[in-house]
């Protein structure tokens, strides 16, 4: 054991035999508010529990599941305690790969919900979809899993299996996935007829908004006059690169406002002089967070048509904070607003066209087809 964590050890066990006597606890009931008082109950549950319960348990186990019980009562799904397993993993997606089957999920009406699966990953070769409900996990009811913890439960090593049972509709399957290595490369395009542009983003990590950049400028030496920009089934990522992505088209101006319970408002906005050329943005229920960032920036300052359906409706934004050398918690700490102050939190972006993909169109893409139309109609 470290001798940092020798010292942790003996001033807990000094404050809380302080702090649990009668005269520890007589002295704060007179002289501090209602929060220390109830600071002290957990200390006092913690030595109870300490002392009295009939097997050893670690100190380090007990403050473990205190934190994540505590972080668990917000009801947030996307407010979680991140264990050092966990945090590790975190940060390894961010940075661009991560080892699982390839879905991002979380809580829709209180159930485990796919919001998108990853291009190329098992999760989508496999068929699953944006909306699917995830029933159970290697035949464990999600009903009372945490987020974290069905995630960690998907996540596992290269080559592994995992089964998860999947409500679509009123139809129910088990799908049987590999986990593999999920590497992912963020953004992909092409040149489409009459000098349109097209860019795919998957999702938006550490790599997201220079990749943007410079598929944009292959394009444009290429003739690009107009884009299509896809950010269907688009789970969203990191909000400065949706701002910085947002910013290759958006006029100057506000991009999104992130608004903290206190009122405190930090605008993050575009510098580019003027919109270049029009843009069509594709987007579905899978498109969510930093997708609808830039979703939302380009309807309300007009540089771009929304085409598809509704979007996901995840307009809260999370910090990671860390405890110590492994863990930390990812906590939802303010709402954002689109340009024209609109907050989605819940309830999503309505496109500008509505237009549903269906499985009966010969794998025709009526959504890009239409984006196509609209920017052939501006140019």
């Amino acid at each position: 054991m470290s001798r940092r964590k020798i010292i942790f050890g003996a001033v807990l066990l000094v404050l809380v035999t302080f702090l649990t006597t009668s005269a520890g606890f007589l002295y704060l009931m007179n002289a501090w508010s209602s929060d220390v008082i109830s600071t002290v109950r957990v200390l006092r549950a913690l030595q109870v529990v300490k002392a009295r319960y009939v097997e050893e348990v670690p100190v380090e186990t007990l403050m473990a599941g205190s934190i994540k019980g505590m972080v668990n009562s917000l009801n947030d799904p996307h407010s979680i305690y991140m264990d050092a397993k966990m945090f590790k993993e975190f940060m390894i997606e961010t940075e661009g790969s991560f080892g699982g089957v390839g879905i991002v999920i979380g809580t829709k009406d209180k159930l485990l919900t796919v919001v998108a699966p990853i291009e190329g990953t098992p999760g989508e070769k496999a068929g699953i979809k944006s909306g699917d409900q995830i029933l159970k996990i290697d035949g464990q009811d999600t009903k009372d899993l945490a987020l974290d913890e069905a995630v960690s439960k998907i996540r596992g090593p290269e080559g592994s299996k995992v089964v998860l049972t999947i409500l679509r509709g009123q139809e129910l399957q088990e799908y049987t996935l590999t986990r593999s290595n999920i590497q992912i490369k963020t953004v992909a395009g092409r040149m489409l007829e009459n000098n349109i542009g097209y860019i795919r983003i998957a999702m938006f990590n550490e790599n997201t908004g220079n990749d943007f950049i410079h598929k944009l400028q292959e394009l444009e030496q290429e003739g690009l006059q107009s884009l299509v920009l896809d950010l269907r089934d688009n789970p969203g990522g990191l909000l400065d690169e949706s701002v910085k992505v947002a910013s290759q088209f958006v006029p100057k101006g506000p991009v999104v406002s992130v608004v903290t319970r206190d009122g405190h408002r930090e605008t993050h906005s575009s510098h580019l002089p003027a919109a270049k050329y029009p843009v069509a943005i594709l987007v579905n229920g899978g498109s969510a967070s930093a997708s609808e960032i830039v979703a939302g920036a380009a309807q309300d300052t007009g540089v771009g048509t929304l085409i598809g359906t509704k979007t996901y409706g995840k307009g809260s934004v999370q910090t990671v904070i860390r405890l110590d050398e492994g863990s930390a918690i990812k906590l939802t700490i303010a709402k954002y607003l689109t340009p024209k102050d609109r907050a989605i939190n819940g309830v999503g972006i309505e496109p500008d066209i509505q237009l549903e993909l269906t499985e009966t169109q010969d794998n025709k893409d009526i959504q890009l087809d239409k984006a196509v139309e609209v920017l052939k109609s501006k140019m």
